[in-house]
């Protein structure tokens, strides 16, 4: 529209009001018509996200039935104050007896009192642990405190940790094995440049210590034993002793591993375990599929209701009818458990009534899994050579819900017309606004028409009035 604009000077016409009233008649239906379609677009985007999203569900509800770890799992039971207990589906069901005999030990060495200003004496300090070793050097000016630092800022230090701890003798270097067990014992020598006795306990061969050798009068120890490395040991059903260098135990009964938390006493109890089975995931899993199905059944019906009160938003679509038909053709098949028998979900409980509603009769199914759980286990999950229910249907619904399935590729189409749509209104603004100026421009050339025709009818009239002989006739 023209930024100003003089209408109805000259013809005396609500120019404004005549343009707006045909701009408008252009304006209203197409925007009436891009209106519904845009709803109508925006609505089946909604609808088909939110059958993908209960196609899905179906699809995950059945994830942990087609993970063959999950199923034929062991309850363990008898976790107490002395032992825990984890299993595996590899455990066996039976019951045994624990007794821990010695909790696992880190290895602690102190030296003797240093004062905390006193240099420790020149050389180098090597401290081994199991297979791995690393040097220090000490220089001749190096307190208890410098050593320490040395010892744990050793890139090549990954088995000690050193700490001082003062009394009232003086500062004493603590040495404690990060790992517990015989193996990670600690073991120093030193060479000392001081006096260059390596063993006499006189300046830096005062931190060696070294008791490796069979023998014991060849041990050293100058450095004294804060605590012996030690491995734990527990006795299983009073006869088999097994040892380790940590207090974990992993599969020392078949899937079974045990962590000796405390020793027993003689007149402590001794810890009892057991194993039994456990496939309380079978039932958990189909309730949520039964669930989940439901759920779908329940929107599949609403999104394709065609009745009096009206039509759903998918109602007649045939990607409605072809996943609920898919999904329902799945569920009645039967599958290969091996043994040249098969099985179908019907066998496990799984029911529908005469509206398609599915229930879970549990006491089929708990008969089923007392009969025949690795036959289950196979139906879910498959065979070597076949597909078990579970990857069945994630297939089946995956080539509707996936990235570059069905359902999304009906989502990115409606996007596109979305988009165009908007692109299609930003072009007819542009028209309409071009209209209104052109029909702007062509009324107000003819106001300035009429207005000039009015202003040359006064000029011709008011001459012919003066002519002579012209009398006038007022009324």
């Amino acid at each position: 529209m023209p930024d100003l604009t003089f209408t109805g000077i000259g013809s005396g016409l609500e120019i404004s009001s005549i343009v707006e009233a045909l701009v408008n008649a252009e304006t209203a239906p197409y925007v009436s018509r891009a209106n519904t379609k845009q709803a109508k677009i925006t609505t089946d985007i909604s609808a088909v996200g939110a059958l993908s999203s209960a196609i899905e569900n179906v699809s995950n509800s059945l994830a942990d039935l087609a993970d063959a770890d999950n199923f034929q799992l062991r309850t363990a039971k008898g976790n107490d104050s002395f032992v825990s207990l984890t299993s595996s589906q590899d455990a066996q069901i039976g019951n045994y007896s624990v007794e821990v005999d010695a909790l696992a030990q880190s290895h602690k060495l102190t030296s003797g009192a240093i004062g905390s200003d006193e240099a420790v004496g020149e050389g180098t300090l090597n401290i081994a642990v199991n297979t791995s070793d690393f040097d220090i050097t000490v220089s001749a000016t190096d307190t208890l405190s410098d050593i320490r630092d040395a010892i744990n800022d050793s890139v090549d230090n990954d088995s000690v940790i050193a700490t001082i701890v003062t009394d009232d003798d003086g500062q004493h270097l603590i040495m404690t094995s990060k790992e517990t067990g015989l193996e990670n014992a600690i073991t120093t020598s030193v060479t000392d440049v001081s006096d260059g006795d390596n063993v006499n306990n006189i300046g830096l061969s005062r931190l060696a210590y070294d008791v490796s050798d069979a023998d014991p009068l060849n041990h050293i120890t100058n450095l004294s034993e804060v605590t012996e490395a030690l491995d734990a040991q527990i006795t299983i059903d009073g006869t088999l002793v097994v040892t380790n260098s940590t207090n974990e135990f992993q599969n020392v009964i078949d899937g079974v591993d045990i962590t000796a938390k405390k020793v027993h006493d003689v007149d402590d109890d001794i810890s009892q375990i057991s194993f039994s089975a456990n496939n309380t995931n079978i039932q958990t899993g189909l309730e949520g599929f039964v669930e989940s199905y439901n759920d779908l059944k329940a929107l599949s019906d609403q999104l394709g209701s065609s009745s009096e009160e009206g039509a759903g938003a998918l109602a007649g679509d045939s990607l409605l009818r072809g996943v609920m038909n898919k999904l329902r053709q799945q569920f009645s098949e039967s599958f290969d458990i091996g043994n040249g028998k098969s099985l179908s979900l019907s066998e496990l409980g799984v029911e529908s009534d005469q509206y398609g509603v599915l229930s879970l009769d549990t006491d089929t199914l708990d008969e089923y899994i007392d009969s025949d759980v690795d036959g289950i286990e196979k139906f879910f999950v498959g065979t070597d050579s076949n597909n078990g229910f579970a990857t069945a249907v994630e297939e089946l619904t995956a080539f509707y819900t996936d990235s570059d399935g069905l359902i999304q590729s009906r989502i990115d189409s409606g996007k596109a017309q979305l988009d165009r749509l908007d692109d299609d209104y930003l072009a007819f603004e542009a028209r309409m606004e071009s209209l209104e100026a052109r029909l702007y421009s062509q009324y107000n050339a003819m106001d300035l028409l009429v207005s000039q025709l009015n202003s040359t009818s006064s000029y011709v009239q008011a001459q012919l009035e003066n002519m002579p002989g012209v009398v006038r006739q007022d009324n």
